[in-house]
């Protein structure tokens, strides 16, 4: 008779626990993920996300996880008061079970309100029980590679309590492997993931058949929208896992797990595709993005070109433009970004109607310049940089619109009746000449009358006031007297409030008080011309930061520009480069050595949507720039002060005497087809005649004073400077 033996019950195996670390914000997308995976027992902290289950689970996350930065699997958990501790815990784990002596490792160490103190030295302590073990087992021990080991450990000190972890993604899981290139502090892939899923557009892709990011840089938006719609999982292109080193891997689970997920993948391509475009200012970006989205696979499915967001214009009825725009960390780019936003702002506005705006900024309250109502906001982190996600479809601010001027004549016989009847009388002839040729910023008055000798500007629903300095035989008593009544008729014929009119004193400067700062706000106004828009101080100079009277200048400016490189030298604000770049030029260099007045350029350019790299605004004193660099420009603005003795200058500038140096060291920066336009408004200025027989030399003085200005034709002197060459000598392109 034989016994029968029973069968002994297979013993159960016990789930692992894992960590899935993340980007602050990104738990509860973690969360969901894991729960897809398989993992139980799932719990979110900040910054990682804990959960039970099989290796499957892990590895799984490993494949599918678009938002977790790492996967960890736990080897022990213990008390760890001191470094004594770490030792005698980490030497009881066998690692000869996990690798082996001929391979490498690393411990990396993150210490959360913990009494050990020292993260290097809590590192050190775990690789030396490992290391001491081997060689007390084996003979031999491996060696460490912080850099790239074939073995990495994570150890966790929260507090007392310790956890000591095998890290199965090896490289963060951000690297998916496509990307090649990049821009400037380049969005990572897990958080890119995170600002396409929270946009809403995946959810919306049918009534939004487009996805346009104005602002793309390395194109990671874009790539990461299409890898979700097309079920790809984000680890396919990477060739090595941590876990591919682990004595412990499994890998016919890791082929099947790959082979499910190419299935999925092609059963889940899309018949027809939305629209995935990309824009960038920067051609070396818009490379390499294009790099990046042929590495993903995406060629035929993602355009990338290269465009200013000034050339912004709706592909499309309905779509979603999402972008990451720069944020701008020193202070001269934060009020650049600022007016970029803006612009954004109208842009959107005015080209996408229908759309969604998805807008992640690092500065939620200069978002606000862009005049949307956001319906939604998701508080995100890039790196250790507090964010936003902002995503709106309505505007809450339209165009602003033209002011215009209702002026009231006085009473006979009320005091300043003259000075009301001559505002009255320009006012017939320029207010309409100005709403015909679109003009919002205009000379209205200019010492007409000699009693009231001052000058009044329209700025658009603003008047700006400069009194011109009495001569000294007049009496100040008697010059003050004419002046507040100057100014009360203003108020009256105009009916315009304090707050819209600045008032200031022009008077001859001398030395470093020409560029000396006035008590003021700081507050600055935008207003248009030309097409563009220009901000300007009332309050803080002596000039306004847009000179009226070279506004056919400009507009010349930008004609000539098209096509060509553009040199702006003692660019004061820029607005003449911000003409070049809405004329069409290739690439624009400004230079001034004021940095203040070189803020406000990049400031006024951002505001109508140009910058990068070709739009470079450059501090230095334009006599030094011009000697040192050797670019050539296809068209030249050249307008310098009448005199300067900047600081940082060991001699002073004259226009008189400086001029003809200035201007030959300019002419060698000109193509040979190119055109200089030199101007001044020294009303005593002589061109040195040696200039004329080296260039052909025009005066235009005559075609650049607009009508507001034709009481003053001497307001500046205006010059075209070629190159000459012989009639059977063809033009080269500038």
């Amino acid at each position: 008779m034989y016994r029968i033996r029973p069968t002994s019950k297979k013993k159960k195996k016990q789930p692992l626990r894992f960590t899935a670390t993340c980007g602050f914000g990104l738990e509860p997308l973690v969360s969901e993920e894991i729960a897809s995976f398989g993992g139980e027992q799932i719990d979110a902290h900040p910054g990682a996300v804990t959960w039970s289950g099989h290796l499957e689970s892990g590895y799984r996350a490993c494949l599918w996880s678009r938002f977790a930065s790492r996967i960890l699997l736990e080897l022990a958990r213990f008390d760890a008061p001191n470094p004594d501790a770490l030792y005698a815990h980490a030497g009881n784990i066998l690692w000869d079970e996990h690798f082996t002596a001929q391979q490498t490792f690393a411990v990396h160490t993150t210490l959360v309100n913990a009494s050990l103190t020292h993260s290097q030295f809590a590192s050190l302590r775990i690789k030396d029980a490992i290391v001491d073990q081997f060689r007390k087992r084996f003979g031999k021990r491996p060696d460490v590679n912080a850099f790239a080991p074939d073995i990495r450990l994570n150890l966790h000190v929260q507090g007392t309590g310790a956890s000591l972890s095998l890290d199965l993604s090896g490289e963060s899981l951000h690297r998916r492997g496509y990307r090649t290139g990049s821009g400037e502090a380049p969005l990572k892939e897990t958080l890119a993931a995170a600002i396409v899923r929270l946009s809403g557009w995946l959810d919306r892709r049918q009534a939004e058949p487009i996805l346009l990011d104005p602002m793309c840089g390395g194109g990671t938006l874009l790539i990461e929208a299409a890898l979700m719609l097309s079920d790809s999982a984000p680890g396919l292109l990477r060739k090595t896992f941590g876990f591919m080193a682990w004595n412990k891997h499994d890998p016919l689970l890791w082929e099947r797990l790959v082979q499910e997920a190419l299935d999925r993948e092609g059963r889940s391509l899309p018949e027809t595709w939305p629209q995935f475009i990309g824009y960038d200012a920067d051609p070396k970006v818009v490379a390499a993005a294009r790099k990046n989205v042929i590495a993903a696979g995406l060629r035929d499915v993602i355009v990338i070109k290269q465009r200013q967001l000034a050339r912004l214009q709706s592909p499309g009825p309905r779509g979603c433009l999402l972008t990451n725009p720069p944020y701008g960390e020193r202070l001269s780019e934060k009020e650049a970004v600022k007016y970029l936003y803006r612009c954004l702002g109208r842009v959107f506005r005015s080209q996408f109607s229908g759309w969604t705006l998805g807008f992640f900024t690092a500065n939620p309250d200069l978002a606000e310049m862009t005049g949307m109502q956001w319906q939604e906001r998701h508080r995100l982190f890039n790196g250790p940089i507090k964010c936003q996600l902002l995503v709106g479809q309505e505007s809450q601010m339209g165009e602003k619109a033209v002011h215009r001027w209702a002026p009231v004549a006085l009473a006979a016989g009320s005091p300043g009746e003259d000075l009301a009847n001559r505002l009255i009388k320009n006012c017939t002839t320029l207010l309409p000449w100005a709403e015909a040729e679109g003009i919002t910023c205009f000379r209205l008055y200019d010492g007409d009358i000699p009693e009231y000798n001052l000058a009044i500007d329209c700025y658009e629903e603003w008047l700006h006031v400069q009194e011109y300095a009495p001569p000294a035989t007049i009496d100040p008593a008697k010059a003050e007297e004419r002046f507040q009544q100057a100014l009360q008729v203003i108020r009256a014929v105009f009916d315009v409030p304090r707050s819209r009119l600045f008032i200031k004193t022009r008077q001859k400067q001398k030395g470093a008080q020409q560029y000396q700062k006035k008590p003021g706000t700081g507050t600055l106004y935008e207003v248009r011309e030309g097409g563009g828009r220009f901000l300007v101080n009332f309050t803080d100079y002596l000039d306004t930061g847009l000179f009226l009277d070279h506004r056919l200048t400009r507009t010349r400016l930008g004609q000539l520009t098209h096509g060509k490189t553009f040199l702006n030298l003692f660019a004061y604000t820029g607005s003449a480069t911000v003409y070049a770049a809405m004329g069409g030029a290739t690439a624009t260099t400004t230079v001034d050595v004021s940095e203040t007045y070189l803020s406000r350029a990049q400031a006024n350019l951002a505001l109508n949507g140009f910058g990068g790299p070709l739009h470079q605004c450059v501090e230095a004193d334009c006599m030094d720039w011009l000697k040192r660099n050797h670019d050539r420009f296809g068209v030249i603005f050249v307008d310098p002060p009448t005199f300067s003795n900047a600081r940082h200058r060991k001699q002073t500038f004259d226009i008189q005497n400086d001029h003809p140096a200035l201007l030959r060291l300019a002419m060698q920066h000109l193509t040979k087809a190119g055109v200089l336009i030199f101007s001044t408004n020294f009303r005593k200025f002589k061109l040195d005649p040696t200039l004329e027989q080296e260039f052909d030399v025009r005066e235009i003085s005559d075609q650049t004073v607009p009508l507001d200005f034709q009481r003053n034709r001497r307001i500046h002197r205006c010059w075209e400077m070629r190159h000459p060459f012989s009639p059977s000598e063809p033009q080269e392109a500038c």
